[in-house]
């Protein structure tokens, strides 16, 4: 008989465990795979980024799925909770660039082993290998698990903290939904989020673009009748499938959204090369620059503008020979050419499925849960972190920030309701 049953090593699941045994609760951590902290180890590119050191409003900006939900959460246990928790543990950590913060070390497994040995200190017991079958549920409340291979362990808290569906191959492969929806739980439907774009445009067909890298641009998310319904600044590259790189990523839940809001097999994106000028002033820009070298080829009087073959994509676009001399192109294409500088748009079809995402979008409704607690509304005893909840925001140490401090919440307080 164990106080707190948690199922799920990941980030949330570990969080947990520690949270629960802090409070003397007897704990037992459950895990399928063979071995705990897998999607923690490969998180941020081997480095793991365990926080993010924004204020908390900025935060939650950056969570556009529920993230409002986690001010509650926040009041309790936050980013700054996270940081000085890592570093009692001995992780120094450091700040990077837009609040990401990272081990001094740039080492992912050294955040992971000090999880498990302060688990080990705390005596949390693991089992790894050990596939749960059911989430046991006896007069309307939590009384334990049901393991695959037949073996009931009791327990009177349970914490669900499975993810979501996303990097399958760390484990996440939606188990806990099931149980959730058996205790009378609602779920959001699942579909990727951070996730790469897939186009079927001609010039994506073609791999005219495949490869090429653009920076510091304006990717727009636009609507059925095109206006934009998100923007992010940052850079992109072109794939033999589409579009990918960290304003993609941003913008591949709102072409979900958008597809399924407006039941759409395309949707309109537009691409700003150039940010930081207005289309009237880039215009004019160019047409002094033409006046001034007008028996020179437009390319080499553009060369720098944007990268080579994104300039000679776009001249073509605005129908302009790249070797015409800059004296005999109207103003007309000149506009056109500015256009198409400012807003190149093109369909997009979706993304890549749900095992290709960073992120699940959807999950357990988060109206069902206590925002303070992460206790469910609906079975006493039953508690949910991380990914298996339907919250989501970009990458950025934003669904690490959720995972480790709804973590710490049902660890605390399935250890409290046991404790009773």
């Amino acid at each position: 008989m164990y106080d707190v049953i948690v199922i799920g090593g990941g980030p949330s699941g570990l969080m947990a465990s520690i949270a629960a045994a802090e409070k003397n609760a007897k704990v037992l951590l459950i895990d399928k795979g063979n071995k705990l902290g897998r999607k923690l180890a490969i998180s941020g590119g081997g480095r793991c980024n365990v926080t993010n050191r924004l204020p908390i409003d900025e935060i939650i900006r950056h969570i556009p799925g529920n993230g409002r939900f986690l001010y509650g959460a926040f009041s309790v246990f936050n980013n700054e909770d996270i940081i000085r928790f890592f570093e009692n543990l001995g992780i120094e950590l450091k700040e990077e660039d837009h609040g990401r913060m990272f081990p001094v070390s740039d080492r992912a497994q050294s955040v992971v082993d000090a999880l498990l040995s302060l688990m080990k200190e705390l005596d949390v017991e693991v089992r790894v290998n050990t596939p749960v079958k059911d989430v046991l549920y006896t007069g309307s409340k939590t009384s334990g698990v049901l393991l695959e291979t037949g073996e009931k362990i009791s327990s009177s808290a349970v914490v669900i903290a499975t993810g979501g569906k996303s990097v399958p191959h760390t484990g996440s492969t939606g188990d806990g939904f099931p149980w959730a929806e058996a205790a009378g739980h609602t779920i959001a439907e699942l579909f990727p989020t951070e996730v790469p774009v897939t186009s079927s445009e001609p010039f994506i067909k073609e791999k005219t673009l495949q490869g090429l890298s653009l920076r510091d641009i304006a990717l727009t998310v636009l609507n059925p009748k095109g206006k934009p319904l998100i923007t992010h600044r940052m850079d992109m590259i072109f794939t033999h499938f589409g579009i990918s790189g960290p304003a993609v990523l941003r913008c591949s839940q709102f072409v979900v959204k958008a597809k399924k809001r407006w039941k759409i097999n395309e949707v309109v994106m537009s691409i700003d090369a150039l940010p930081d000028i207005h289309k009237e002033e880039l215009f004019q820009t160019l047409s002094k620059q033409m006046k001034d070298e007008p028996k020179k080829t437009i390319k080499n009087v553009l060369k720098g503008l944007v990268p080579e073959r994104y300039l000679l994509f776009l001249l073509e676009r605005a129908e302009i020979d790249p070797s015409t001399v800059c004296a005999s192109i109207s103003m007309e294409k000149l506009r056109n050419f500015a256009d198409v500088c400012k807003q190149f748009r093109f369909h997009v079809n979706g993304t890549l499925p749900l095992e290709k995402a960073f992120v699940t979008g959807g999950g357990v409704s988060v109206k069902e849960i206590e925002p303070k607690t992460m206790a469910s509304k609906i079975m006493p005893g039953l508690f949910f972190c991380g990914e298996v909840l339907d919250i989501y925001g970009y990458t950025g140490g934003y669904n690490i920030t959720s995972a480790l401090v709804t973590g710490r919440l049902a660890g605390v307080n399935a250890a409290k309701y046991s404790l009773i």
